[in-house]
């Protein structure tokens, strides 16, 4: 299986031919039974008329592409007044966007107001602007930008830091200031010129310094320190990087100052980076020592932030040689007022993995208050309130699983199991599809973005120009709390067969009506069958399958991993050898062997995990091994503890997704089965 992260969304946006054919939108329209009034253009682009800029689509492209400037002006021309007008304009800008004016830029979003085009093309060129030093032009287009990602939130705040507005500037300052997780690069610059930010305090600087002590990011190190008039050299620093062992034999001899706190950390750091358990020893044995001394060596902050190092590389250190109490004991000898997000996460998970339930109580309140809030947390706090001898904190957490019980997603589904209800498909429609109105149906296609996403689906043009345009009408109802028009171009991507762009607008409506939406059942008689050959639960196969491909038949990842069920060739190649049969790439890829070979291999998955399916999910997605890596050592342990200390955020977050959907499509399948019941627990691995 592909092992790599946002495998769904690459899959998504790679260019599928599901269709073939260039069509018109009318040639849409006619395919959908819907009235002709669609394809004519609506206002502001010239008045209504019929389009055909659709026709010119791929051609323009394909200029695009090689760079033929001549070609995109003179399609610009040919596609001026239709539904796709924006697009030779946008290829042609953004060909050189360094050397296209703010100007330009207002132009453009003047003439195509409210497109997603226009969206792209200000986002990039605030981007291009900002990793080029032109921090004017970033600022003149930060307010048309109304949907942007984190990278391009960074590039309006460094516009803004050189613009002299500090406040806006600081707006990135919670994503971006205390992180050591790889982040864009212009948010890196933004944290780093934070800095020098007048509302960045001294107490800010240092919490960021001692992470970048951790990180061994020279550069802000010596940035920070000399802003906190602690100036460290580079010199030191050097010297430690090359043998941090000699540095802290000497440290006993050296003075306590500021600067030595801050080399010490560093030196640990660099230490623990290679080997947490060597950096443990030499923890203990320096505060045992300073014990011994009439005055310390190392103050108490820096005595915290050694531990917390110690506890962060020890979770770092998960999928090597297993999990490990230590390091909630190193976390919980690091309390203070300072935990950042991964720190107090590593922490949490570390203390969920061990039962731990003080701890896991301590680790959500270092979290931020909205972050607390989330249904994640909540949970995590009932679970741990839920083992206390307080009567009260018992009580408030049957609360607050009645409230999480609310929902249909993995927490909401873990907490109805906590309050006794069940996951009952029938009443949000069981898998009835949605009745929509012939209103509904001819608002979908009067409506510009949605007429763009369903012309550009039928004229194979490139499936994420398709996407993109769908996703932005998505989002453009829901903005305008249109759920009925949502609904009905989820239907109509349904009818079409576009299942996976009808089941991300059904995700993008609160009504209860839509589950049929969201969680279709296409080649359902192959599933079944197949799964009942291999004896597993077909719930389970469809909760694969959803999370692998959103049902796309031709999805491929960006390594390698094919079809329905993500099948990557080297395991397409070993099921066919078990299976008796010689192995060709089409067919192991096409709907139905796909299906049979994916459902046979979670089966053999199932058989090498103890038929766990919690383990043989984690295994699908990064491979048998690992899910027995993370297994517990000795005893068994609660499944849902076990999904929570999964080491990889992308196989985590897949088992979750998928445990959700096999419970949703039990229940429509007529078989329901409770996600706890289904969970179960994971035995020890020896």
């Amino acid at each position: 299986m592909a092992k790599q992260s946002n495998r769904m969304s690459m899959a998504r946006e790679k260019r599928h031919s599901l269709r073939v054919g260039a069509f018109s939108v009318v040639t849409a329209i006619s395919a959908l039974g819907l009235s002709q009034v669609a394809c004519a253009q609506p206002a502001p682009y010239g008045g209504y008329q019929p389009d055909t800029s659709i026709n010119s689509f791929n051609a323009a492209a394909q200029a695009a592409s090689r760079g033929d400037v001549n070609a995109l002006f003179n399609y610009e021309q040919i596609m001026s007044g239709g539904l796709f007008a924006m697009y030779p304009t946008y290829w042609r800008m953004n060909l050189d966007l360094n050397a296209q004016s703010s100007a330009a830029v207002a132009q453009f979003v003047r003439q195509y107001p409210n497109t997603v085009m226009v969206e792209k093309l200000v986002a990039d060129f605030a981007e291009t602007k900002a990793a080029s030093g032109d921090y004017a032009s970033v600022r003149q287009v930060a307010n048309l930008i109304t949907n942007p990602d984190r990278s391009e939130r960074c590039a309006i705040a460094l516009g803004f830091n050189h613009g002299g507005d500090t406040m806006r500037a600081l707006a990135e300052k919670s994503d971006v200031w205390l992180t050591t997780l790889k982040q864009p690069a212009l948010c890196e610059q933004l944290a780093t010129e934070m800095n020098n930010n007048p509302l960045i305090s001294n107490q800010d600087r240092t919490a960021r310094l001692k992470r970048m002590l951790r990180k061994g990011k020279t550069g802000d190190i010596m940035a920070l320190s000399s802003r906190l008039g602690t100036p460290i050299p580079y010199s030191a620093l050097s010297e430690i990087q090359l043998n941090p062992n000699a540095f802290l034999r000497r440290f006993g001899t050296q003075s306590s100052s500021q600067a030595n706190q801050y080399l010490y950390l560093y030196a640990i750091g660099r230490i623990a980076n290679k080997s947490y358990r060597e950096a443990a020893q030499q923890v203990d044995f320096d505060i045992k020592q300073d014990n011994q001394r009439s005055s310390r060596l190392l103050n108490d902050e820096t005595r915290r932030y050694a531990y917390r190092i110690l506890g962060v590389e020890r979770m770092g250190y998960t999928t090597d040689d297993g999990f490990s109490s230590e390091a909630v004991d190193w976390f919980r000898s690091s309390l203070d007022d300072d935990f950042n997000y991964e720190e107090a996460e590593d922490y949490a998970k570390a203390a969920i993995r061990f039962s731990r339930w003080d701890d896991v109580i301590e680790a959500i309140s270092q979290m931020e208050a909205e972050t607390q809030k989330s249904s994640q947390w909540q949970y995590w706090l009932a679970r741990a309130y839920e083992q206390s001898s307080d009567g009260s904190k018992r009580n408030l957490a049957k609360k607050m699983y009645q409230h999480l019980a609310k929902g249909n997603e993995y927490y909401g589904l873990m907490a109805k199991d906590k309050v006794g209800q069940r996951f009952d498909a029938s009443r949000m429609g069981g898998s009835n599809l949605p009745n929509v109105s012939s209103t509904d149906r001819a608002r979908v296609l009067q409506n510009s973005h949605f007429a763009r996403a369903f012309a550009l689906y039928n004229a194979d043009a490139s499936r994420g120009y398709a996407n993109r345009e769908w996703n932005w009408a998505v989002k453009q109802a829901r903005d305008g709390r249109d759920d009925n028009l949502i609904i009905a171009a989820a239907r109509q991507a349904h009818d079409m067969g576009w299942l996976d762009r009808a089941v991300y607008a059904a995700d993008n409506t609160d009504k209860a009506t839509v589950l049929a939406l969201s969680y279709p059942m296409p080649h359902k008689d192959s599933v079944v069958r197949y799964s009942q050959l291999a004896g597993i639960d077909p719930a389970w196969a469809y909760g694969i399958m959803r999370q692998e491909s959103r049902f796309v038949s031709s999805a491929r990842s960006n390594v390698g991993a094919s079809g329905l069920m993500q099948i990557m060739p080297d395991t397409a190649k070993y099921i066919a050898r078990n299976l008796g049969e010689s192995y060709s790439a089409s067919r192991a890829n096409s709907g139905d062997t796909n299906i049979r070979y994916g459902t046979w291999y979670m089966s053999d998955i199932l058989a090498k995990l103890n038929y766990q399916p919690v383990l043989a999910t984690a295994g699908y997605n990064a491979g048998p091994n690992k899910a027995k890596r993370w297994q517990p050592i000795y005893g068994s342990l609660v499944a849902d503890q076990y999904v929570e200390s999964i080491a990889y955020p992308e196989t985590r977050n897949y088992v979750k997704h998928v445990m959700e959907n096999a419970t949703i499509y039990s229940s429509l399948l007529g078989r329901p089965q409770p996600i706890s019941q289904r969970m179960g627990t994971i035995p020890a691995a020896f």
